[in-house]
């Protein structure tokens, strides 16, 4: 004799389903085109984003998408130089988090850790900056933090005192609908400089914030300073 569930019960459990899977749908749907959060596992954004930090990506910030596709519905704003923005890799497809550095028609170039935009160099603020040469020259491989100024966005990078090739590179000229990215950890971030422009219809929002952080060499012990800190 086969054991039948009551009627109710089966009217119970298919909407419960139901439901469920239409839930299922809007949360996903949600995460695909108004919001997400997107967990960095490398320290190509150092020092401002760092391993194990969970940051917010506003996907309304430029356009609104199909859901599940880079599809666009409408747009109302482009990235701007100095923003962090969510893309997918041209070279893999994977997502990266990276700093807007040229947008369509900019000419960028960099010389000795310097970045020139358009012909002029950025602002930059050097740790003892009238020893900066020594610190160049003579402290091979040392690592420093200096303060960038990006078209106003006021933000630190990491470089090493030692020439190496990812320091400079000849003018490029951004062409239209592509973007120019690199990380803020200017000696060890695979950007532009490796795999050229990124297009318009690759990125995928703005972050904004840091949500979370766990420390990912300490048994992913919370960083509660870090928490909901805004990003530069």
């Amino acid at each position: 004799m086969k054991f039948k569930l009551p009627a109710a019960v089966v009217t119970f459990l298919n909407g419960w389903i139901f439901s469920l899977l239409v839930a299922i749908l809007i949360a996903t749907s949600i995460k695909s085109s108004l919001a997400d959060w997107n967990t960095v596992p490398t320290g190509s954004m150092k020092p401002t984003i760092i391993e194990g930090d969970r940051i917010f990506v506003n996907k309304l910030a430029y356009d609104l998408k199909v859901p599940y596709t880079t599809t666009h519905l409408a747009e109302w704003g482009n990235p701007e130089r100095g923003e962090i923005v969510v893309f997918y890799s041209p070279e893999d497809g994977k997502r990266l988090v990276k700093r807007v550095v040229g947008v369509p028609g900019d000419t960028i170039s960099m010389q000795d850790s310097k970045l020139y935009i358009n012909g002029k160099p950025l602002s930059y603020r050097y740790p003892e900056e009238t020893d900066f040469y020594n610190f160049l020259v003579k402290d091979q491989y040392k690592e420093a933090t200096i303060i960038e100024d990006l078209n106003n966005r006021i933000h630190p990078v990491l470089i090493l005192s030692h020439p190496e090739v990812l320091s400079s590179f000849e003018t490029k000229t951004v062409p239209e609908g592509k973007y120019f990215m690199m990380g803020d950890n200017r000696y060890n971030s695979a950007d532009s400089r490796y795999f050229g422009f990124v297009d318009r219809k690759l990125i995928v929002g703005r972050a904004t914030a840091i949500v979370i952080s766990l420390d990912i060499n300490n048994m992913y012990k919370p960083r509660f300073e870090r928490f909901f800190e805004r990003l530069p």
